[in-house]
């Protein structure tokens, strides 16, 4: 570490930036005023103004003040330094610690001209210290992925396991009694719920092992290993959480499912819990459903103009039969509930039949069957058509009877939503036609078919170009139609906002069918061969394997994931 450890000099931010015109007497007059009445940094309001960028004002800010830029997107930050600074401190003051020497402690701050904030770092951390500026927004980002409940999971966890094994208590009495909100059962719950929450987790799997209890959260599609802890606090967990599900927990030779709303850092998250017997145990995974974030809208999906365009009008048929395609978590209900967004006006009625029911939609009548009193989706289906609906949501084709209602009543004037278990589009009237589905009614009724999958995204911080090789090569070309020259695959190097695995987020690709003439001669005559080979021939067809290269070529997404996503399927 280079950078001086002197107190930073009070320095006039604005006086300077226009002696080294920068900004004008009239661009700073005005962001004076501004700041007067927002109360906002006077360099956030000149930023915000345009007057100079944010990458302008930190290299002068470093020059001035003899300290370094450093580039937090690329800075390998260690969890035990940064958490040196109390998280209450981090967030206020924006500091973070970077490195450690031997008697002073080099801190990034957003804005190192704050002599406050120096002085009270100083004071809570009891050493000298150095400067260093950095980006806020990458600052804020840090704080958020090096701040996380690992450690505490992992304390309470332990905790818990002390206290039953000091006190020898009933699990089923630890579980339901009401005095246990101070409790290192319920604190360990909160705290996962709060950790999942941060990072964007979709799943948490709790799983006993012969020796252990494993917590593992899924993100971005990857399960990943938060904590594990002693087996014996497995029951005590599971308990809790099947009261809050209100299931039985007294039975735990048979899986049970319930759901239950839980409020993390102010966000309203519906919880999904699944329970099954293992081995050792019951194994509890629960779906996280951010309820504050709501159902995205279909421009948020990332489905290129094209296809988009052409989907929406495929959504918009007064009657017909449109299905989305693809395999467990390729976001189907997605897409799904984001045309319901666009299509639920005052004047449609709309009805949904899910197992289960994800999101509630204001607005929308939505069924959740019970195979248990025998309410299944044709049952339901069929009643519903008696409800006098304009659209139906049917959450899948899963049997003859469920597809011949659901395509008869697209025929006879209503607009059915659905999905499939197949691997792409062109393959899906084929699954139609070995459920048993006439095949004049598939023609008569189908207006469209949309199959897609998720790919993992290329983290932004440590994105770089990346070499194709020549297999890969080869393939890309054949897809293209074209040389692969002048095109750029990246892939991610691995940093801390990534967790050091290279992705960031997810990101889809789509194929879309609509039917023609062609396509409805072929489900006629009940072809599959010659369905895929009119569909392919479609101009502007554009196939998964298609759409998956070219989000590589374009940088977002590599041909590792490309060909993952898209294995085995016959183009």
């Amino acid at each position: 570490m280079s950078a001086v450890t002197a107190r930073p000099k009070k320095i006039r931010i604005g006086d300077l930036l226009i002696e080294h015109r920068i900004i004008s007497r009239e661009q700073l007059d005005t962001a004076l005023a501004e700041q007067k009445k927002s109360g906002r940094k006077l360099g956030r309001v000149l930023i915000e103004n345009g007057y100079l960028t944010e990458d302008q004002l930190l290299d002068f800010l470093g020059r001035q003040l003899n300290i370094p830029y450093i580039d937090l997107m690329r800075y390998h930050l260690n969890p035990e330094i940064v958490r040196l600074i109390p998280e209450t401190h981090a967030r206020r003051f924006r500091a973070l610690a970077l490195e450690e020497g031997r008697e002073s402690l080099l801190v990034g701050m957003a804005d190192p001209t704050d002599i406050f904030a120096y002085d009270e770092l100083a004071r809570v951390l009891r050493r000298p210290l150095q400067l260093a500026v950095v980006r806020e927004s990458s600052l804020l980002k840090a704080i958020d992925l090096m701040y996380r409940h690992t450690e505490e999971i992992s304390g309470l966890a332990q905790e818990l396991d002390q206290e039953m094994s000091a006190y020898d208590v009933d699990l089923g009495q630890l579980g339901g009694s009401a005095s246990l909100t101070d409790a290192p059962v319920v604190r360990l719950l909160q705290t996962m719920f709060e950790d999942a929450v941060q990072v964007n987790a979709s799943d948490i799997h709790i799983e006993p092992d012969e020796h252990d209890l494993r917590i593992r959260f899924r993100l971005d599609g990857v399960l990943r290993v938060q904590t594990t802890a002693e087996r014996r606090i497995a029951s005590a967990l599971l308990s809790r959480l099947k009261l809050m599900a209100g299931l039985d927990i007294s039975e735990k030779r048979l899986p049970q499912d319930g759901r239950f709303n839980v409020r993390v850092r102010d966000k309203s998250v519906d919880v999904r819990l699944s329970t099954l017997p293992v081995q050792y145990g019951e194994s509890a995974v629960m779906r996280l459903l951010n309820q504050t974030t709501g159902v995205l809208d279909l421009s948020q999906l990332g489905m290129p103009e094209a296809q988009l365009a052409r989907f929406r009008r495929m959504i918009h048929s007064p009657h017909g039969m449109v299905l989305v395609t693809g395999p467990t978590g390729s976001g189907k209900t997605t897409t799904l509930y984001g045309a319901l967004r666009e299509l639920n006006k005052p004047a449609l009625k709309v009805i949904t039949v899910e197992d289960p029911i994800e999101y509630r939609l204001p607005g929308i009548n939505q069924v959740q069957v019970n195979s248990r009193i025998d309410l299944t989706f044709a049952r339901v289906l069929r009643s519903v058509l008696r409800q006098d609906p304009d659209i139906v949501l049917v959450g899948e084709m899963r049997d003859q009877e469920t597809a011949e209602i659901g395509l008869r009543a697209a025929m006879t004037g209503h607009l059915v939503l659905s999905t499939v278990h197949t691997n792409d589009a062109v393959s899906t009237p084929a699954r139609l036609l070995d459920m048993g589905a006439a095949p004049f009614l598939i023609a008569a009724s189908l207006r469209g078919i949309l199959a897609q999958r998720l790919l993992r995204r290329i983290c932004e911080s440590c994105s770089e170009p990346s070499a194709l090789e020549p297999g890969l090569r080869v393939l890309v070309e054949q897809e293209l139609g074209r040389s692969a020259d002048g095109l750029e695959f990246r892939r991610g190097r691995g940093c801390t906002y990534c967790n050091h695995s290279g992705y960031r987020g997810r990101i889809g690709i789509y194929e879309l069918l609509e039917m023609d003439d062609s396509l409805l001669a072929a489900l006629h005559r009940a072809d599959p061969l010659a369905f895929a080979v009119a569909a392919r021939a479609q101009p502007g067809f554009l196939s998964l394997r298609r759409s998956a290269i070219d989000l590589a070529a374009r940088g977002l997404t590599t041909m590792d994931q490309v060909l993952r996503a898209t294995f085995g399927l016959e183009e």
